[in-house]
């Protein structure tokens, strides 16, 4: 009899296992394949190119890894990860290419298998970490293959590091001169913060006020917001 429930018991835990090791193999894979090929947030797209075996054969893993946003680490942290391999897949996809925007629907035509569906680049920012989670310093993270974006980590987020990446990487960004440009009362932001403007002005927050909750030399009240054009320039090596 025990062994009858042992045996039960076995076969209820074997996908939660398995899904478990998928996943952990998944983000040392891409611990291994960032830091291989990302160097100050710029990619090596001509090696990746030249040898697209590793990024592949992570794409592969994440076909068919299903996360729950009920593990919301786990989910937030495969999401962005896949998101930010899939850029890079797109452009190794079309590469010689300078710039994602040379491709049409690279953002929101193209569709990848990944996460037990097929989906666009738009629908995993959008669909699987926008709608789900209320946090804007996703923004920071995923990363568009541009260099107007935030720049691309060497490391892969994971369970246990991903809420303070997602925090170390807006404090990055907010205080880069190069991405929010202050002199005296007038501000340059990043277009991102059009874009997405629903995501850092709210009843209760202006522009200002997100912004200020990161920076470490505040902006005045009353600073004139201005948006400089985007980059779109590869982020290439």
């Amino acid at each position: 009899m025990k062994s009858l429930i042992y045996i039960t018991l076995l076969w209820l835990l074997l996908p939660g296992m398995a899904v478990a090791q998928s996943t952990e193999d998944f983000f040392s894979g891409s611990e291994r394949f960032f830091a291989a090929h990302v160097t100050d947030g710029k990619v090596d797209y001509k090696g990746i190119n030249a040898d697209p075996s590793a990024l592949n054969a992570l794409l592969d893993q994440a076909r068919d890894i299903k996360v729950n946003a009920s593990d919301a680490d786990t989910y937030r942290a495969f999401w962005i990860n896949t998101y930010n391999l899939v850029v890079i897949k797109g452009i190794i996809d079309n590469y010689p290419i300078n710039s994602p925007l040379d491709k049409a629907g690279f953002f929101d035509k193209t569709k990848y298998a990944v996460g037990g569906e097929k989906i666009t680049l738009t629908d995993i920012e959008n669909k699987k970490l926008r709608a789900v989670f209320n946090d804007a310093r996703v923004h920071f993270v995923l990363v568009c293959g541009a260099q107007g974006c935030p720049p691309l980590i060497s490391q892969a987020y994971t369970p246990a590091n991903v809420d303070s990446l997602l925090e170390q990487q807006t404090k990055l960004a907010v205080n880069n001169p190069n991405f929010i440009k202050v002199k005296g009362k007038k501000v340059g932001v990043s277009e991102i913060f059009k874009w997405y403007k629903e995501d850092f002005v709210t009843k209760d927050q202006t522009l200002v006020g997100f912004l200020n909750k990161y920076r470490t030399t505040p902006i005045a009240d009353g600073a004139k917001i201005s948006y400089y054009s985007y980059d779109w320039r590869l982020n290439a090596q």
